[in-house]
């Protein structure tokens, strides 16, 4: 696993949205969600606005991995869960996104929020790399 730059973690802050898209088991990517994404230190983190059903969430715990685009980055990354600190990352959506207001905002911050979390660590290779890819399981 390789880490964020500074620089990169300054964009991603600095940035509205990202589109984020899950690896299907032959290691393409599904077509990509636009969604908000925040940064807590050293991490970056998104959360499903419409509970763990969300399309787009489902498939990324079930393959553990994909592709992000945020401002000028595109990173292959690992979906991991659970995190902690998830009232830091109320706040940080807090700070980033109540200008769109308090009902949009709700969808993403709370207690139900918090069990829909993903945090996103950039990889090392490609899941088309022999041995890269977690095994997809269903959910």
């Amino acid at each position: 696993m390789t880490a964020w730059t500074a620089d990169e973690l300054d964009e991603i802050e600095e940035t509205e949205e990202l589109d984020i898209a899950s690896f299907r088991p032959d290691g393409t990517t599904r077509p990509p969600v636009t969604i908000w994404v925040v940064r807590v230190d050293d991490g970056v983190y998104v959360r499903s606005a419409y509970g763990p059903e969300n399309g787009w969430f489902r498939r990324a715990l079930a393959s553990g991995a994909g592709h992000v685009s945020v401002g000028s980055i595109e990173k292959d990354v690992t979906f991991e869960e659970p995190v902690a600190d998830a009232g830091r990352i109320d706040a940080a959506y807090h700070t980033k996104y109540d200008e769109h207001g308090p009902e949009i905002v709700g969808t993403v911050v709370g207690a139900q929020a918090a069990t829909v979390t993903v945090r996103l660590v950039p990889r090392d290779q490609h899941p088309t790399k022999p041995g890269s890819f977690p095994e997809e399981t269903p959910r």
